[in-house]
């Protein structure tokens, strides 16, 4: 039998070292110089001194309280710097990108037996085949060749009018008009990637997308699985009480694969026969030159991962800013006055822009600026994480740092934008007020920048062009006042049902949407 004298000792000879090794990481960084913090509990880090609510709205008033657009955070072993504002975010992450251009990826989010997801170019590290695609992209989306695609965003939108037509009668018409927002953003970008034309939103492939998005979203937020933070939970047994999310993880990892699959075979099959519509997948499996140096199947799955990319990039977010547009023009009306009296003025009463006419509607293109501001889709970027140690205003940021901008808290800099609840287009009339950096910073700026702006753009003067969005009237000659709340959790700004109404702005209006319908037809 083991003597309490020698069990004792064991566990002090086996406990010894991990104490060791957590003294010295502590004194490292108490000897280091970090940024502005809030209280610091052994072990725990700054967990327990998180105030409660979004990340992005904690992270702004930690700023606020610690009075630093610089913040550090340790979390359980993990070095988070905070960007709070739009200057220390393009020092570090534009100005040295060259060491802040790799990629923080969740355990639920890369490991095999999880979600298995780190090959996503979003979340790529900074290394050759993120480089690779890059290339594959920019040869389709840069600012020249993206025109191609214009007819196709254009011809996609009058057909998002006629469905919302068919709509507006709608009593609770929220999540009818979100849906359709979604269906155009993506059916768009499916023709563009694919080639291949969605029908309806019960489309198996589009159906697919989506919700392998839907779950990407869930796995890729480090709060939403504990074991995130606590790595030896994937060590825990399927079967085990408390472990169905594991289950549930392996089905979306499933699913996942389906998403990525499917809709690449059916362009490869139309590649293969000769009758492929022009795509960007078509293309670039016939590419020899891009793709040289790849067996087949790194080829295909470089190309899966790239489609579905480029899906995602451009359509959650898009169709997020689009439901936004709709809740600003009701509770600004002045401002969608404004916009239409501009669209009649410049292009006529009754006539659909077009892409074309971008540079000839200045307010309507404040607008949208102002629309990614009141409500940047994306109120956090996608963090970036720091490649080797390096020292910013007299502060340490450790290699491997995770570093998060945070849009919203640069959305909200009364130095930069005055009253920045109000939605106001009129603010970018001063040159000095720059716009807010949804797209990201440095060498992961996202690549689809002049498709989404495109599709921002002729989405939104289509609307303005077409419709008016208003408060909902009540029985006694009264309105509804919307109550604007966001969705908790979502890495995406997603916001709550909110009452109101549209209508198409004449009887010449519902003829030109009508028209338009017939002649696709």
């Amino acid at each position: 039998m083991i003597s309490i004298q020698d069990a004792l000792w064991t566990g002090f000879v086996l406990i010894a070292p991990a104490f060791g090794w957590y003294y010295y990481k502590t004194r490292s960084r108490e000897i280091a110089i970090r940024p502005p913090s809030p209280l610091y509990l052994p072990f725990f880090g700054h967990l327990f001194s998180l105030p409660s609510g979004p990340e992005h709205i904690l992270y702004t008033k930690l700023g606020k309280d610690l009075k630093s657009d610089i913040i550090y955070l340790n979390l359980l072993g993990h070095d988070i710097v905070v960007l709070n504002s739009p200057q220390v975010a393009s020092e570090l992450l534009d100005k040295r990108s060259s060491i802040y251009s790799d990629r923080f990826c969740p355990l639920m989010f890369r490991d095999k037996s999880l979600f298995d997801w780190s090959t996503s170019p979003a979340l790529l590290g900074y290394n050759d085949i993120w480089r690779h695609h890059r290339r594959m992209m920019n040869k389709w989306l840069n600012v020249r060749d993206v025109a191609q695609f214009h007819k196709t965003q254009e011809t996609r939108t009058r057909s998002l009018l006629q469905r919302l037509l068919t709509v507006s009668n709608e009593a609770t018409p929220f999540d009818s008009v979100k849906n359709e927002f979604y269906f155009a953003m993506g059916s768009s970008i499916f023709q563009m990637v694919y080639g291949y034309i969605t029908q309806d939103k019960s489309d198996p492939f589009f159906r697919a997308a989506h919700e392998a998005d839907d779950h990407a979203t869930k796995t890729v937020m480090i709060t939403n699985f504990y074991v995130n933070i606590f790595p030896f939970l994937n060590h825990v047994p399927e079967w085990v009480p408390g472990a169905g999310w594991k289950r549930t993880v392996r089905e979306w990892r499933e699913q996942k694969v389906y998403a990525l699959d499917a809709p690449f075979r059916w362009t490869q099959n139309q590649v293969n026969q000769g009758t492929n519509e022009p795509s960007i997948i078509g293309d670039l499996l016939q590419d020899h030159n891009i793709m040289s140096g790849l067996s087949k199947e790194e080829r295909d799955n470089r190309l899966k991962e790239l489609a579905h990319v480029l899906y995602s990039g451009g359509t959650d977010t898009t169709s997020s800013l689009l439901v936004s547009f709709v809740a600003a023009m009701v509770l600004n009306p002045h401002v969608q006055a404004q916009a239409q009296a501009e669209i009649d003025l410049i292009l006529g009463f009754g006539v659909l822009p077009t892409i074309s006419d971008r540079e000839r509607l200045p307010y309507v293109n404040r607008l949208i600026l102002e629309l990614m501001r009141w409500r940047p889709a994306l109120p956090i970027g996608l963090p970036h994480r720091c490649s080797q140690d390096d020292t910013y205003r007299g502060y340490n940021i450790a290699k491997g740092s995770i570093m998060i901008g945070n849009i919203w808290s640069m959305s909200r800099d009364e130095k930069l934008y005055q009253d920045p609840e109000t939605f106001n287009p009129n603010r970018f009339l001063d040159p000095e007020v720059p716009p807010i950096p949804i797209f990201g910073w440095g060498r992961r700026k996202c690549p689809g920048i002049y498709f989404g702006e495109a599709s921002l753009f002729i989405t939104i003067s289509s609307l303005l062009a077409m419709f008016t969005f208003s408060k909902k009237n009540t029985s006694n000659g009264g309105y509804v006042e919307p109550l604007i709340e966001d969705a908790p959790n979502s890495l995406i700004i997603e916001m709550k049902p909110f009452e109101f109404e549209f209508a198409v702005r004449s009887e010449m209006h519902y003829r030109v949407i009508n028209n338009e319908a017939d002649s696709r037809s």
